[in-house]
């Protein structure tokens, strides 16, 4: 066949190819090609069937950026070469995907949320803040005994080391802990004893080698323990292990227990606490142990941390030598305070996902720090006005705190310490050689502190490095 072949578009023949042949009878053979049509219908798309897939697959097509990845969703959908040009009208996989990919709107749905990673325990976190409260119940206890009033000097430089190596303690174990906890274990099994030890030996010389040298024993003692098992997160098991202190300071008021029973619950609790330390400690050293005994930390790295837990005791001592409750309150919010630090933690994350600039970052950092510090601080204002406690003195010492136990959580040591250091230092000073001792040397350098350390956190902290 020769002759000219025209493709007619347009109109409702878009889908005709018109083949003009000649009329012999009527005109020359040259011009017959341009006058009788013979029309040869190609199949074209099928609307109904396309529309219909359409439907089916938009919530998987409107994600889509190019036609490419709605070819490669058909081909996943097994959708045959043949199948598409029968049942669709189309060529190919390609015409197909064009064709849906510009019939469903194009639709970017926001990323699931991810599970935040510092969602924080809250009955774990409430547990922790009452066990280190409910110590002082074997003080109620046995007080008639050993009248602290006379004799309180012992007991509490015993607890100023207890608290300064258990806070250096804790640190190390917890390095130890990335090895294996057969290798914690076997940190805090060499440490806790000697800890024990030089807090014995610290509290026997205040008290002047008194019978009070036992209670300080005990207490050494009880702490490092108990020390051991917080770090292990066996909360349940210490609570489980003072179960005779709860007991005997409940029927107090209604009951006088007498000497022996006054001295035998806090001795078992004891006993309790130190047969559940043997439990845990003995399931630690059943885990495998790590290659080569894992890296060991220099103990310079847990210096500091030492030093915040002395500068911490020497100010909630001073504290405490006015406001005893208000002091109680304070020891029981260490609960709520590290739950909040875990928010602080959550609530970073998610500022470092909203914020588009470091300045940003930094804005949201602001009011996530001044969000967290203020309910904290709002938990502890009701507890100084229903105590009597000058509530600046209590509320600056409870900021401190709180600031620097959040740089120390990212691990900014050395500055947290050295600014309560100084605090305690300067506190202690005033109140012991100055005229007039009283809340305002202690309000006055726990707000410098405060002040510092708040600085200290937005710098640090407001960086999204330190969150990524």
């Amino acid at each position: 066949m020769s002759g000219p072949m025209s493709l007619e578009p347009g109109g409702a023949h878009q889908d005709t190819l018109a083949l003009r042949l000649a009329d012999t009878a009527a005109r020359p053979a040259r011009r017959a090609w341009a006058e009788t049509t013979l029309a040869l219908r190609l199949p074209g798309p099928n609307e109904q069937e396309v529309s219909r897939l359409a439907a089916e697959l938009a919530d998987r097509v409107g994600p889509a950026v190019h036609p490419y990845e709605v070819a490669a969703l058909l081909e996943a959908e097994g959708l045959s070469a043949e199948l598409i040009r029968e049942r669709y009208g189309h060529p190919n996989i390609f015409s197909l995907a064009a064709a849906l990919y510009e019939r469903v709107p194009r639709v970017f749905p926001e990323p699931a949320r991810a599970a935040d990673p510092w969602r924080p325990d809250t009955v774990r976190c409430l547990l922790r803040g009452v066990l280190f409260a409910l110590p002082g119940l074997a003080y109620l206890l046995t007080a008639p005994l050993w009248q602290p009033g006379r004799h309180a000097a012992g007991p509490i430089v015993a607890g100023i080391v207890s608290w300064a190596w258990g806070q250096a303690l804790g640190h190390r174990a917890y390095l130890r802990m990335v090895a294996g906890p057969r290798e914690a274990g076997r940190t805090l099994l060499a440490g806790a004893p000697l800890g024990a030890a030089a807090a014995t030996a610290a509290g026997a010389a205040a008290a002047g080698g008194s019978a009070v040298t036992w209670a300080v024993a005990a207490q050494s003692l009880y702490l490092a323990a108990a020390g051991i098992l917080l770090v292990l997160g066996r909360e349940r098991l210490l609570l489980a292990a003072l179960t005779p202190l709860l007991a005997g300071a409940a029927v107090l008021p209604w009951w006088e227990p007498g000497p022996l029973v006054r001295t035998a619950l806090p001795a078992l609790a004891l006993l309790a606490t130190l047969a559940a330390v043997v439990r845990v400690l003995r399931g630690a050293y059943a885990a495998p142990a790590a290659p080569d005994g894992g890296a060991r930390p220099p103990l310079r790295k847990s210096l500091p941390y030492g030093l915040f837990g002395l500068a911490a005791a020497v100010l909630v001592l001073l504290e405490g030598r006015t406001e005893p409750y208000a002091v109680i309150a304070l020891t029981v919010s260490m609960g709520p305070a590290e739950w909040l630090l875990y928010r602080f933690r959550g609530l970073s994350v998610t500022a470092l996902g909203s914020a588009s600039t470091p300045a940003g970052f930094l804005l949201r950092s602001t009011g996530v720090l001044g969000m967290c510090l203020a309910a904290y601080l709002l938990l502890l204002l009701p507890v100084a006005l229903l105590t009597g406690a000058a509530p600046a003195a209590l509320l600056l010492l409870a900021a401190t705190l709180w600031t620097a136990l959040l740089l120390q959580a990212f691990g900014v040591a050395w500055p947290p310490a050295a600014l309560c250091a100084a605090a305690a230092a300067g506190a202690g000073t005033v109140t012991v050689l100055g005229p007039a001792p009283g809340p305002p040397a202690l309000t006055l350098s726990c707000g410098l502190a405060a002040t510092a350390l708040a600085a200290c956190t937005l710098r640090v902290l407001g960086r999204p490095a330190r969150h990524a």
